[in-house]
């Protein structure tokens, strides 16, 4: 069994993790934050577009983005010699894409836990909107965060149409799991599908039931 595309996956999801994890997390407690009703319904919904978008349509617009025809694929190819479409790091940017969403809708979920009266009263107290976070939001929320950023990371792990579209299927480059499954049943190889599936089951197993512990917990603390 060739073990590239779990090593891919594992790469790809990481570093999607990352960048997931914490841009999620400040988005949404911005935006829960915010006062303007209508405008805080309008970034909701704008955040979790991709979660309801086919992957593959989610993918068609990175690739009008990123192609090298395109403003932006074109700059960073001229400029920083840096071509995105059918690269390791087209993976990683369709799997933020996608798994963005869900890190957000967890993390606000996470924020509206909070007793308002707690954030009301260091506001009170003149804390800044900076301690505010890092004081008291950040840590009463961890745990909820936590669950939403193993999500992520399993969606991350997951991801097929949008990685297809943008980064294709190259063998030991752009060749995840998901890709690698559906590579071995178009090649008819049954028995090397089925390892593949059984590696990604488990591994999703594993993460929801990381997401129950960290969920539980967090019921705990809210509680």
């Amino acid at each position: 069994m060739d073990l590239s595309p779990i090593i891919i996956s594992f790469q790809t999801a990481i570093m999607a993790i990352f960048f997931t994890f914490f841009s999620g997390t400040l988005i949404a407690y911005l935006v829960f934050r915010q006062k303007n009703q209508g405008l805080k319904m309008l970034l909701n919904s704008l955040f979790t577009l991709p979660l309801v978008l086919p992957p593959t349509v989610f993918g068609f617009f990175l690739l009008d983005i990123f192609g090298v025809q395109q403003p932006i694929g074109k700059f960073l190819l001229d400029f920083f010699s840096v071509k995105v479409v059918f690269s390791w790091a087209a993976t990683v940017i369709a799997a933020v894409a996608v798994s963005f969403p869900l890190m957000y809708r967890s993390a606000i979920a996470a924020f509206e836990q909070i007793d308002p009266d707690l954030l009301a009263a260091a506001q009170t107290l003149g804390f800044s909107e900076r301690k505010i976070f890092f004081k008291i939001a950040f840590p009463l929320a961890i745990n909820g965060l936590l669950a939403g950023g193993v999500l992520a990371f399993a969606r991350g792990l997951g991801e097929f149409g949008a990685t297809t579209m943008l980064a294709g299927n190259i063998a030991g480059k752009t060749r995840t799991l998901p890709l690698a499954i559906y590579s071995a049943v178009a090649a008819g190889d049954w028995s090397l599908a089925q390892q593949y599936v059984t590696i990604i089951v488990l591994i999703c197993l594993l993460i929801l039931f990381l997401t129950e512990l960290f969920s539980r917990k967090s019921r705990r603390i809210q509680g």
